[in-house]
This record gives C-alpha cells, sequence and structure tokens, in this order.
C-alpha cells in the first residue's frame, strides 16, 4: 500500500513542486506538460497482460527502455525539449523506485 502512495504522489504531486520550480509564473502550462509526459505509459498497451503488478516497468516495454531513457536524458539539452525531458525522466525514476521498492530493480 505504501509503496502505490509513494509511486501515485511522485506521478502527480512532485509534478506541481517541479513545475512551481521550473517556471514560477506559468507554472499551470508547466504542470500539464509533466502531466503529458505521463502519455509515455501508452506503451503498457503493448504488453500482455497490460497491467501485472508484480512487473518492473525499466527496461521492460519500449518507451522505458535504456535506450528511450538515454535519448530522454538528451532532450535536456535543447531548452525547447528540456521541460518534457525532465518529466520523461522524472517518471523513469518514478518508476525505478517502484521497482526498486518491489525487489525487482
Amino acid at each position: 500500500m505504501i509503496p502505490t502512495i509513494i509511486h501515485y504522489s511522485l506521478h502527480f504531486i512532485a509534478p506541481l513542486a517541479i513545475a512551481f520550480l521550473y517556471s514560477p509564473k506559468n507554472w499551470k502550462n508547466a504542470y500539464w506538460i509533466l502531466l503529458g509526459t505521463m502519455l509515455v505509459d501508452l506503451d503498457h498497451l503493448l504488453a500482455s497482460p497490460i497491467f501485472e503488478p508484480d512487473r518492473c516497468s525499466i527496461g521492460f516495454h519500449p518507451l522505458h527502455s535504456y535506450y528511450a531513457i538515454l535519448i530522454y536524458f538528451f532532450l535536456l539539452f535543447p531548452k525547447r525539449s528540456r521541460l518534457v525531458a525532465i518529466g520523461l525522466l522524472f517518471h523513469m525514476f518514478t518508476d525505478g523506485l517502484d521497482c526498486w521498492l518491489q525487489g525487482t530493480l
């Protein structure tokens, strides 16, 4: 129960703090962009079964692969893609933490 609370808090509440820090004047837009990066979870629809509670998404789903994470890292450098990159990398951090708490990473 606690890992689930941590996981979803990091997916929805922490991006609010990141949005405030990244763009204090336009934090609402930044928050929506950060929430939009959660669309990366659409790759879960390619798995069978779609949801398996003990499966670590890092390294399993295509948009959660180490190659994808490397691309997300390089997206940090252009200013236009920086906030999206932050959102994607924070999402991977959150999913990785969840895997670590499950003992699957």
